[in-house]
């Protein structure tokens, strides 16, 4: 059916408590508004048995409770107030926002639900109508595991009516990620709503930056008998050196909990600023104005996107280009769907980084203008999800 007419009623279940950090919230809400903006009438629902330790400070605190208090203080910024459910599955049972019979029939006459990040195990509840939608944002990970057969991925698939990934350049010959016809991916690109990231015309920082962890030791992942990482700083390693060979100023908002001393300060001693990124990614707005205030980006990319190819794009970068900041980033493959050499560039050694930085540096102002350019007309969300709803085919 066509979606036309009155509006359709489309859940998104995401997973921002388990993650309550802003660039988590800004990717959710960005969801939420462009399915409402495209005229849809739009639901927020998290449904899982996470234990709420990020919520409490003492054993005894109601984890729970306040992680529902948290969930409804972003929907009540972005007015849905009213429109959203934190369903504690295997804890409590209990159900906030909504009641349980308010959510079991807003499952049963959701024209779409659409499983974000693919993070929810689906109830029966969410599968039962056959809308349920599965939209990856890490790939690699279950493409391996379809590969060597995994009855648990394939069950978890089974329960989605179509799929979509963050891998943009999946499917294609130069990605070593396994295929399977059973479950046809299609491309779509992270989304930004474009007026949430006005480009300022206040003189820019002289930094480029970027939001993440240094060190996360597990998720590797084996295909073909090599072990694939997950790990950013593996990959940063390789480019240590890039503030001596530019004189640019470089900084990370790195978690604390992610390094140590001694690899701060070896950054450090390399020339690379680090700042807390938890004191960054706590609050939405000192996010947007750390992204927004910066000359641009500068990141890499985990090995497992970088070597196998899968065309991962970042979230974070298509807010920096949608803020009118060039974006240099490590090359995942992501050139076969997204146009690059103004306001963004890929890079896979040290002497394409400066070829970069030079060009950025040489004519600012129009790789500025080209990096918002490209994130409307690749990564606004009137474009990203109306593409979306037609190829559900609902």
């Amino acid at each position: 059916m066509a979606f036309v007419g009155r509006p359709k009623k489309i859940v998104v279940l995401g997973m921002m408590s388990r993650w309550p950090v802003a660039g988590v919230a800004w990717v959710t809400v960005q969801y939420l508004e462009g399915l409402r903006r495209l005229g849809h009438e739009v639901y927020y629902v998290e449904a899982h048995g996470c234990t709420q330790t990020k919520f409490m400070r003492s054993p005894e605190d109601d984890g729970v409770s306040r992680a529902a208090d948290y969930i409804a203080s972003v929907m009540r910024r972005f007015d849905f107030g009213r429109q959203w459910a934190y369903h504690d599955v295997h804890m409590s049972g209990g159900c906030f926002g909504m009641t349980r019979e308010q959510l079991d029939e807003l499952y049963r006459s959701a024209t779409m639900l659409i499983n974000l990040h693919g993070a929810t195990e689906p109830l029966p509840e969410h599968a039962a109508t056959g809308r349920l939608v599965y939209l990856e944002t890490d790939p690699v990970e279950v493409q391996i595991a379809l590969g060597q057969g995994s009855s648990t991925v394939t069950e978890f698939l089974d329960a989605h009516c179509a799929y979509f990934t963050w891998g943009l350049n999946y499917g294609n010959p130069d990605c070593r990620l396994p295929t399977s016809p059973r479950y046809p991916f299609r491309h779509s690109p992270p989304v930004v709503v474009a007026d949430f990231w006005q480009p300022n015309e206040v003189g820019p920082a002289d930094t480029f930056t970027t939001v993440g962890n240094w060190r996360q030791d597990y998720k590797q992942v084996v295909l073909d008998g090599e072990v694939f990482h997950w790990s950013k700083h593996l990959e940063f390693l390789k480019f240590i050196d890039l503030p001596r060979r530019t004189g640019q100023r470089f900084e990370l908002a790195l978690s604390p909990a992610s390094l140590n001393a001694a690899e701060a300060d070896l950054l450090a001693t390399h020339g690379w600023g680090v700042r807390d990124g938890l004191g960054v990614s706590s609050d939405l707005d000192t996010y947007h104005r750390y992204v927004s205030g910066s000359r641009g980006e500068f990141t890499v990319a985990k090995d497992q996107n970088v070597r196998l190819r899968s065309g991962w794009f970042s979230e974070r970068s298509a807010q920096y280009l949608a803020a009118g900041r060039p974006v240099i980033t490590q090359d995942t493959g992501f050139g076969s769907a997204l146009p690059t050499g103004q306001g963004l560039f890929p890079f896979r050694t040290m002497e394409e980084i400066l070829v970069a930085m030079e060009a950025v540096n040489a004519d600012y102002a129009k790789h500025c203008r080209a990096a918002a350019a490209l994130a409307r007309e690749h990564f606004d969300a009137d474009v990203v999800l109306r593409r979306l709803i037609k190829e559900v085919g609902l």
